[in-house]
């Protein structure tokens, strides 16, 4: 399972980086989209998948007696989509106004900014 997931992950990064490479503003945004879904997978990956494990102490025991699975790094992935979801909201708006006053999503046409009117 933990191969499987890695060639998934590795996988999401290449794409990722693929789509960061070209010249459209949508792909780009596709492409953060896709790193930020590979490096949450690589963060669960790493905090070890266990299963029938216990996260919560049973009534009565002081100390888990078996491996438990940690809550943290969950909470953290949770965060960090949470905050990813932010920044492409923010990232498909911005696409939309500059597409709305340049006309183009092209990144090597934007340098010109003789297209923005006031």
């Amino acid at each position: 399972m933990d191969i499987l997931l890695s060639i998934i992950v590795g996988l999401l990064y290449a794409a990722g980086f693929y789509m960061l490479l070209n010249k459209g503003m949508t792909k780009m945004i596709i492409g953060i989209m896709a790193l930020g879904y590979a490096s949450n997978l690589f963060i669960f990956i790493v905090a070890r998948l266990t299963r029938g494990m216990p996260a919560l102490i049973k009534s009565g025991d002081s100390v888990m007696l078996s491996d438990y699975a940690d809550p943290i790094p969950q909470a953290f992935i949770l965060t960090a989509i949470v905050i990813g979801f932010g920044i492409q909201a923010f990232a498909i708006v911005l696409l939309r106004q500059v597409y709305m006053k340049t006309g183009t999503a092209n990144m090597d046409e934007l340098n010109l900014t003789d297209k923005l009117e006031d």
